[in-house]
């Protein structure tokens, strides 16, 4: 209801002023119908549009009956309907038609749920977009299990969701409250849930063997029922707005350290819902002793995975390449991983470690291993040595490139280069490359006389001045197998020019 200055004012808004009925709905804050209803609009209706609403009820009853049975239907669905049985008009009559008849949904009412010290701990994955580590994108997730009571909360965050990174951040959680609860709720995650019938559920063997551990029950909620594990819900969330909105970190492990003390400075800090006068870490002190003991060992979390590998003494693992030693090509290997490190078993015995890499397409190699292969096999130094300076300087690619497409000598060439890298450095030789690959040789002085033809770029990486300064004449008959071995030469000794051309630049940068 509204009063009669309002009413009057909006019968003065419309008659006198000529406003629309939207436009005064929204400069009095009302709604369309609230002012429809005070200026009576329906003694303006069209009877364009009463036509059209006396075509739509033949079909009023099949809309109405469609609705019930499929509550959010939408109008341009039942449009299409009824104009395969004869409708003739347009969509606007059904639309207004199916806006008053439309069920409005009955909105669920939910019982507060309570629990004991102890009991229960929820826990859920969230997703916090990608990060870029080791020159690749990675997704960026966050486990959190918080306990029911007193709202204490363990939080990690991780390079992927896992079934291992899953194990991994429960037995970090207990360890981090000093005990266990009694039971765990879940989404039906494939990390916990592998099939699922009603109630019937069959669980992921290794979290079973997590729960057999610790001595706690895993429960799945109900299927699309977030809400029975509000808690967890409602501190992701939290994670994501009051946390990681607007903060800058440099590693993992650092943005972990700040969520740790996030944690205990800030959430922890809390009051209890419910329990005003408790503070979230004074809660967890009257639990923490309701939890139960953590046995004595450990529970192993490690990824073991039975692998092979082809014909290069290599094995592929997380989007990267561990090397091994070249004599169990093709042999049954097994390969464990934790979060740093990458081992390799053949049988019991340790024949590769390596620190794990969170990169994309990287090659982590034992120079040991790749040593006793180019011992056995000689051409495979020079592909090694190439690898080690496309990996270390990004313009020895082109500037090989360059080499091998005027004939130069791709062994020696490397070997000079590797020098240099020990040398110098990684840095110092890639900007040198890339001032050799830009430079320009000295321009030809012209020489009266005869008409000479374009110079040829072999002849600007001649050895001496005066053969780049020699007038260069069209090739005749006479002169074509002089030419020819002239070329020859050039194309020898091409290499050797652009790699010494590189070593005064870097003698000039590390005086």
């Amino acid at each position: 209801m509204i009063s009669e200055d309002v009413r009057a004012r909006i019968r003065r808004l419309f008659f006198a002023e000529h406003w629309k009925v939207g436009t005064i709905a929204a400069e009095l804050g009302l709604h369309r119908d609230t002012v429809a209803c005070a200026v009576d609009t329906s003694r303006f209706s069209n009877c364009r549009f009463r036509g059209q609403a006396l075509i739509l009820d033949p079909y009023r009853d099949f809309v109405r009956a469609t609705l019930e049975q499929y509550p959010r239907l939408r109008a341009t669905r039942l449009f299409e309907m009824i104009q395969g049985r004869g409708y003739q008009g347009t969509v606007f009559p059904l639309r207004r038609y199916v806006r008053l008849i439309r069920p409005v949904p009955i909105r669920e009412a939910f019982f507060r749920l309570s629990t004991l010290p102890g009991e229960e701990a929820q826990v859920d994955w969230g997703s916090f977009g990608k990060i870029r580590i080791c020159g690749a994108e990675r997704a960026l997730s966050c486990f959190v299990m918080v306990l029911s009571w007193s709202r204490a909360t363990f939080a990690r965050f991780t390079l992927d969701q896992t079934l291992e990174s899953f194990l991994r951040c429960h037995v970090e959680a207990f360890e981090t409250f000093k005990g266990a609860p009694r039971s765990a709720l879940y989404d039906n995650l494939k990390s916990v849930v592998l099939e699922r019938q009603g109630d019937l559920i069959r669980f992921h063997p290794r979290i079973l063997e997590l729960a057999g551990h610790y001595h706690f029950a895993p429960k799945p909620v109900a299927v699309a029922r977030g809400n029975e594990k509000g808690r967890v819900e409602r501190r992701i969330r939290d994670l994501r707005e009051s946390f990681f909105a607007a903060r800058s970190f440099g590693t993992l492990a650092d943005l972990n350290r700040q969520l740790d003390t996030w944690l205990q400075d800030i959430a922890h800090q809390r009051k209890v819902p419910g329990q005003a006068e408790k503070r979230v870490a004074e809660a967890f002190i009257e639990e923490q002793p309701r939890l139960l003991p953590l046995p004595e060992h450990r529970f192993p979390t490690d990824t073991i995975k039975a692998i092979c590998s082809g014909k290069t003494p290599y094995l592929r693992f997380d989007k990267n390449d561990y090397s091994i030693p070249h004599t169990l090509i093709r042999r049954p290997l097994t390969l464990v991983a934790s979060e740093s490190v990458v081992r390799v078993l053949d049988g019991e015995v340790e024949v590769a470690r390596h620190a794990r890499s969170w990169g994309v397409r990287q090659q982590i190699e034992d120079e040991q291993h790749l040593a006793a292969l180019g011992a056995d096999k000689r051409k495979a130094r020079d592909h090694r040595g190439r690898n080690r300076l496309f990996a270390a300087c990004a313009a020895a690619d082109p500037f090989l490139a360059e080499v091998a497409l005027h004939g130069g000598h791709l062994g020696g060439t490397t070997s000079r280069l590797l020098r240099l890298l020990d040398q110098y450095g990684a840095r110092e030789l890639d900007a040198a490359l890339a001032a050799g690959l830009t430079a320009t040789p000295a321009p030809l002085r012209r020489h009266s006389g005869a008409a000479r033809s374009p110079p040829s770029p072999l002849h600007m990486f001649s050895t001496s001045a005066a053969e780049r300064e020699a007038p260069q004449c069209p090739l005749t008959c006479q002169s074509r197998a002089t030419r020819a071995c002239k070329v020859s030469s050039s194309l020898r000794i091409r290499s050797r020019v652009m790699t010494d051309s590189v070593m005064p630049r870097m003698r000039q940068k590390n005086r």
